[in-house]
């Protein structure tokens, strides 16, 4: 039984058992009442049912009765025969013994009715009307305070109904008889989800994939791999945007922490290889499931019953540290998290959105499907979806493309001929929930100048306002290939690093990667008379102030160093043509004693950071318009 109905139950049950007296006297009818209450106690709700409805056989008239029926009927899913039974109470309220109190119980249980069918204007105009017959006592009992609170949320909500459109997805998906959890990768073109031929014992959960052709036809589903896939129940899944690290929950396996934990696996030349237990800091001796990785695979959201939750499910979080392994899990706080449950965290591709499953916030009044935002590193109040991407019923996951044009999602389905169904759907993804920023993709490859070989570097997209890390993204080790997925915003960097090489810098915009399909990165091994242009390092015109723009660059120069004691470098200042050369040669040479006064401050010797200024002697390119003067403007590195 759901806790609200059994909450309705409790209180109605209370309510008459300390009534001094009943709408009606026949004692007969009177009995079967209290034979009714008793089976109700036991949860012989069958009995029950047929109790009440003999003692409103016998006695048109009894108000409570009906209460009780109707009541019951919502508790086992009959709500056409609840709705009946209170229309039937309602036309007898005419009778001489009815009271304001008999009016008030059967709007109150009509207001459920209507919920639980969806009918959520009925649901508000009912309540309305009944509200003003509730007495002061009742409207300070946390059942009427939670009522009257889903009642202004309806109010907000009923005049924001959005259309939309569920589309099933088409054969040969949806083939089995369960079906759930669908995630997809960046580029659309692969599905992973649940799978499970019934709900018996010997029916355990896999996770299986499909493809999509160019021409939109699905592939035949397939069991994601044996390496994944054992005895054991695996399902829940998240992959990172370039479907290289899958994240996923596995239920009694011999090397669990607790009932079900999280396993993480890794794709090296197409092939996934074997998974390992996420371990005691991610994993709990409680349920741990539900996973979602941000789209570059630095930070875990998932959802636990452990203890030091504010509820039953709580959304946990764990990052990534930088020798791959993964931080004490954290609770997500209390802005997200309630008293009841939230699960099923999906955070979108630009790491600034999440998405979650409560009955803890406003709703409709099962789990609703929510949004939260960070802003300034913080977790916004969330926000619910609306109607009716939320409605009556349980919506327990939601997975949003990185194009943002399709929302793919779960239904069950059940009829009383059929068993219970649960299949893949999807629908356009309303335009007015803003996702913020469009995501822009850079695909590519990372190799060693020299032999050709690839490299497994790490590439750091970080925001040049307040150098922060926007995304971390890692070369296969195998192939050098990488996907990056990330918001198309104004002053980025790139930073391709590996230890022993020096590293590669790119400015996004200005070096036009956005939307590149093969960036071929070539990082050149640590070698005296080696020498590149030290990106996103920033002056005022004419000046030779760093700005705060270059804080990132400098950072990097100085993680360089550290991890090459033995290398010295020459700092080299170059401008373009405008102004005569004896100006141009001492403001590159005090740009460059810039970088150098930064590398001493962070514990350099002198002798070991020297700069050059050549003013406008070496131009990368000629000085023929504005673009080009600007990219000889630069500071260059040589490895001494």
């Amino acid at each position: 039984m759901r806790p609200i109905l059994a909450g309705i139950l409790l209180f109605l049950t209370i309510s008459f058992a300390n009534a001094q007296s009943y709408s009606i006297i026949d004692g007969k009818a009177i009995k079967l009442y209290r034979e009714a209450e008793e089976f109700t106690l036991s949860r012989q709700y069958d009995s029950a049912i047929e109790k009440y409805q003999d003692a409103i056989n016998r006695e048109a008239s009894f108000l409570e009765a009906y209460v009780k029926l109707a009541q019951l009927q919502i508790t086992v899913g009959e709500l056409e025969n609840a709705e009946k039974t209170v229309i039937a109470g309602k036309s007898r309220l005419s009778g001489k013994n009815a009271t304001t109190q008999h009016k008030a119980d059967l709007g109150w249980v009509l207001t459920h009715v209507y919920l639980k069918q969806g009918r959520f204007k009925e649901a508000y105009q009912g309540f309305a009307a009944t509200d003003p017959l509730f007495d002061a006592s009742f409207r300070r009992l946390p059942n009427y305070l939670e009522m009257k609170s889903q009642m202004e949320f309806l109010a907000d909500q009923l005049e924001n109904f959005r259309q939309i459109e569920k589309e099933k997805l088409p054969e040969p998906l949806n083939e089995f008889r369960l079906q759930y959890f669908p995630v997809l990768t960046a580029d659309g073109e692969q599905i992973l989800f649940t799978k499970r031929d019934g709900t018996g014992n010997n029916d355990k959960e896999d996770i299986f994939m499909a493809f999509v052709s160019p021409d939109g036809d699905w592939s035949k589903p397939q069991s994601i791999a044996q390496s994944i896939n054992s005895p054991y129940n695996e399902g829940t899944c998240s992959v990172t945007a370039d479907g290289n690290i899958l994240i996923y929950t596995s239920c009694d396996a011999p090397d669990s922490e607790g009932s079900c934990d999280l396993y993480i696996a890794y794709k090296i030349n197409g092939m996934w290889q074997r998974p390992k237990n996420m371990g005691k800091n991610v994993n709990s001796r409680s349920w741990d499931s539900q996973p979602s990785l941000s789209a570059d695979g630095r930070i875990l959201f998932f959802s636990s019953n452990r203890k030091g939750g504010f509820g039953g499910n709580d959304i946990w979080y764990s990052v990534m540290q930088n020798d791959a392994s993964w931080s004490e899990a954290k609770n997500l706080g209390d802005v997200v998290n309630t008293p009841k449950d939230e699960i099923s965290p999906f955070m979108f591709f630009n790491n600034e959105i999440l998405f979650f499953s409560s009955n803890g916030h406003p709703g409709f009044g099962g789990m609703d499907i929510q949004l939260s935002k960070v802003v300034d590193g913080e977790f916004t109040e969330p926000e619910n979806l609306g109607w009716p991407i939320n409605d009556q019923l349980d919506q327990v996951a939601l997975f949003i493309t990185a194009q943002k044009d399709y929302a793919y999602f779960t239904e069950l389905t059940s009829s009383e001929n059929e068993h219970d169904r649960s299949l893949l759907y999807r629908f356009k993804f309303p335009e007015e929930i803003s996702l913020g920023e469009n995501l822009t993709v850079t695909e590519g490859k990372v190799f060693n100048s020299q032999t050709g070989e690839p490299i497994d570097a790490t590439l750091s997209l970080v925001s040049l306002t307040n150098d922060s890390t926007l995304y971390m993204f890692k070369a296969d080790g195998k192939t050098g290939q990488f996907t990056m997925l990330y918001p198309d915003r104004a002053i980025s960097g790139l930073y391709v690093e590996k230890k022993g090489f020096i590293p590669k810098i790119y400015n996004v915009e200005r070096d036009k990667i956005k939307n590149v399909k093969d960036l071929k990165v070539e990082l050149v091994p640590v070698a005296a008379g080696e020498e590149f242009v030290f990106e996103n390092v920033f002056f005022e015109f004419d000046q030779f102030n760093l700005k705060p723009e270059s804080i990132t660059s400098l950072k990097r120069l100085v993680k360089f160093l550290n991890e090459n004691p033995n290398v010295n470098i020459l700092i080299i200042g170059h401008t373009d043509n405008v102004g005569s050369a004896g100006y141009n040669q001492n403001l590159s040479l005090q740009r460059a004693k810039s970088v150098q006064d930064f590398l001493i401050e962070h514990g350099f010797h002198e002798g070991r950071v020297l700069v050059e200024g050549k003013g406008d002697k070496e131009p990368m390119v000629p000085n023929s318009n504005p673009e080009n003067q600007a990219l000889n403007r630069r500071i260059t590195i040589k490895v001494l």
